[in-house]
């Protein structure tokens, strides 16, 4: 990192606004740049999606979408979220995952997060975040971030246990990149 900040890249695969999960999103960022000296990008789906749908090989991609992709392999931390839709994640964000060389995110700590419209889409994070996840041998962290529509009121988070596990969520990235020598450098 050549100004000594964590590049965080964080993924709305989101297909509509507003979202959830984009509100979801952003209180973890907003948690995390209160603890760490932190770069973020979020890339939302609605924007970049468009630009990328139809394409089929990574050099047929717009430039716009191959930054996006450069900016992916090379974070010091993944935040990836979806939406549940029939038991997974988007079909559009596997397919820009697609896209992300098979070895890029080999290490790379990746906390993933999805919300859903009821608690029986929570294990969307282990039987589909974390199988995509460890397929790129990425470091999936231990703590998933799960939220239902009752979590939310008009689009902000009211449940004190989603704030409670967000904080619990984060708190192994806070330490891990607080610690000295394991820091990226």
């Amino acid at each position: 990192m050549s100004d000594n900040r964590l590049k965080v890249v964080a993924i709305c695969g989101s297909v509509q606004r507003p979202s959830r999960t984009l509100v979801l999103l952003h209180q973890v960022l907003g948690r995390l740049e209160q603890r760490l000296p932190v770069q973020v990008r979020v890339l939302e789906l609605t924007e970049i999606g468009p630009q990328f749908a139809g394409v089929l090989r990574r050099e047929a991609l717009p430039d716009s979408v191959e930054q996006a992709l450069k900016e992916i392999e090379e974070a010091d931390l993944l935040i990836a979220a979806s939406p549940v839709y029939r038991a997974s994640y988007t079909g559009l964000f596997k397919h820009l995952f697609d896209f992300v060389h098979h070895l890029a995110l080999r290490n790379t700590p990746v906390l993933l997060a999805a919300t859903g419209g009821s608690e029986r889409h929570a294990l969307v994070i282990d039987h589909q975040l974390r199988p995509l996840f460890g397929f790129f041998q990425a470091h999936s962290l231990p703590i998933g971030l799960y939220a239902s529509e009752a979590d939310f009121n008009d689009y902000q988070i009211t449940d004190a246990d989603l704030l409670g596990r967000i904080e619990r969520a984060i708190e192994p990235i806070v330490q891990h990149f607080s610690t000295p020598g394991l820091a990226t450098a």
